[in-house]
């Protein structure tokens, strides 16, 4: 069993950032890099609200940025897959990936939060392209254009007031007759010139060639095929934390998403997390680096502790 001061699980912007600070700290942390490296942000084809970066910067060259600047400081980079952790038995901690088996002082678990996908074709091949997850991240690229919204709830009603700062039209496609969004945010949707609904009906395909160019709908009362052009579709059907791994070992909220003290510790002592995994509210890059640059440094004074 190979010995670690340090594991980052997780490379997305928090676990490089929580990589930098505790590599500078000369901790030599281990970064596992989980099943996409950079996560979210590594799929998304331009960053323009992250501080630095006035002409925009695109996800996957922020990733190389960031995960660069932590190895300079002797972060080294795992390309793996945590499998299995035991946290129960306290420090020093076991994580095990597909190829191996490692002991920590301390973990900082990183691992996001991943979009519900509609799962239909045409969704995956045009990520970046006109599908989008996130309209803070991407509503700036979708001005004077059409767009749609898939969702009923109060994040996608958020999500299509938003986009009417952009956007010349926001439809929004529900598969109810009825929003499950809070009455104020139903109001503010309703009352908007630029948002209108297509009520019963759900996204049977994405369609377009290299960018998004229409969506396939049924209505689910009829049965009817319809299609509608537009220039992006943002998906807000939900979100959920990757912690299914951590079932049973660390405490989680009601929706799954882990508990965090205000050192950003979750309920065993040496095991911090930072990023969408604790986060279902501002869910940003900049959130995200905070997050996990005070992850790491919570950790470096527990282990200091320690000692």
């Amino acid at each position: 069993m190979e010995k670690e001061k340090v594991i980052v699980i997780g490379s997305g912007p928090a676990g490089l950032t929580a990589a930098l600070y505790t590599a500078r700290a000369m901790l030599n942390p281990l970064v596992i890099s989980g099943s996409e490296l950079g996560g979210q942000i590594s799929i998304t084809n331009e960053v323009e609200n992250y501080p630095g970066f006035p002409e925009g910067i695109t996800g996957p060259e922020l990733v190389q940025f960031m995960q660069k600047q932590a190895e300079k400081f002797g972060a080294r980079l795992l390309i793996d897959e945590v499998t299995e952790v035991n946290f129960k038995d306290g420090s020093p901690f076991s994580v095990k990936t597909h190829g191996d088996t490692f002991e920590a002082e301390a973990v900082i678990v990183c691992v996001g939060a991943s979009p519900h996908r509609l799962g239909v074709p045409g969704e995956e091949e045009l990520i970046g392209r006109g599908v989008s997850f996130c309209a803070t991240c991407d509503g700036f690229f979708f001005r004077d254009k059409n767009v749609v919204v898939v969702g009923g709830g109060d994040s996608a009603m958020e999500e299509a007031l938003f986009l009417t700062r952009f956007a010349s039209s926001v439809k929004v496609i529900h598969r109810r007759d009825e929003l499950r969004a809070g009455e104020t945010l139903k109001n503010r949707a309703f009352a908007n010139e630029k948002i209108s609904f297509v009520w019963d009906t759900v996204v049977e395909e994405i369609v377009g060639d290299g960018k998004v160019e229409a969506v396939r709908t049924r209505n689910v009362q009829t049965d009817e095929i319809s299609e509608l052009s537009t220039d992006g579709v943002f998906i807000y059907i939900g979100h959920y934390p990757n912690t299914s791994i951590f079932e049973g070992q660390l405490e989680t909220d009601d929706r799954n998403y882990l508990i965090t003290d205000d050192r950003m510790m979750t309920s065993v002592p040496g095991v911090f997390a930072a990023g969408e995994v604790q986060d279902p509210i501002f869910r940003q890059v900049a959130t995200s680096v905070g997050q996990g640059c005070a992850a790491a440094m919570m950790t470096e004074r527990w282990l200091e502790e320690r000692e």
